[in-house]
């Protein structure tokens, strides 16, 4: 059965870690939720964003989010996919070496990876944006231009595909990035049963 991996830490986004770990568990995707210096059994604190009319989204206390895998304990060679939700967490995570290492590996392989909201911050400090469509939260929109990328500037409930990376802007765009990101996990798997 196909695995993912998705990399957090605290103050992840509440809906987009949630979400995305029930949908691949759902369609049948076993799923490693880990976190640098956290163990298996261990929690990380979420965050809500929410849109209420300010200038930029508002941040409340979320769930304590249960890992099931140990981040110093899993290859990323062992993954078929990777999904990097948004919160507070990539801004912690782009600052650890490993976590890097990691995500250039699914590039580099061409595994498919779905990135949301502030993700494009961890995709831009690991140096795989350059000539990509990305979207992302629109305050990281210099991050994705200065990494090279290109940003999608796309409503909040769309998501856009450049290749084997999946990305929105944030958790409204929840349907369309997942369906997109099925579509390309359905087409990775094609790919791989053709080539055995």
């Amino acid at each position: 059965m196909p695995a993912s991996k998705i990399l957090m830490s605290d103050f992840t986004e509440d809906y987009e870690t949630m979400v995305p770990f029930q949908t691949l568990l759902a369609c049948g995707y076993t799923v490693d939720a880990v976190c640098p210096g956290k163990r298996a059994g261990d929690t990380v604190a979420t965050a809500i964003h929410d849109f209420e009319g300010d200038q930029t989204y508002s941040e409340k206390r979320g769930h304590n989010f249960a890992l099931n895998a140990t981040f110093e304990s899993v290859r990323a060679e062992d993954y078929d996919a990777l999904v990097i939700p948004g919160g507070r967490a990539p801004e912690y995570l782009r600052l650890n070496a490993d976590v890097i290492k990691s995500v250039r590996h699914f590039f580099d392989a061409g595994k498919p990876v779905a990135a949301i909201c502030h993700g494009a911050q961890l995709l831009a400090a690991a140096g795989v944006l350059k000539g990509r469509t990305c979207s992302a939260y629109p305050a990281c929109r210099p991050e994705v231009e200065l990494a090279g990328g290109i940003y999608a500037d796309i409503s909040i409930t769309d998501a856009v595909s450049d290749g084997n990376l999946v990305t929105a802007p944030a958790w409204p765009a929840h349907p369309s990035w997942l369906r997109q990101f099925m579509a390309v996990l359905d087409a990775a798997a094609l790919l791989e049963t053709t080539a055995a």
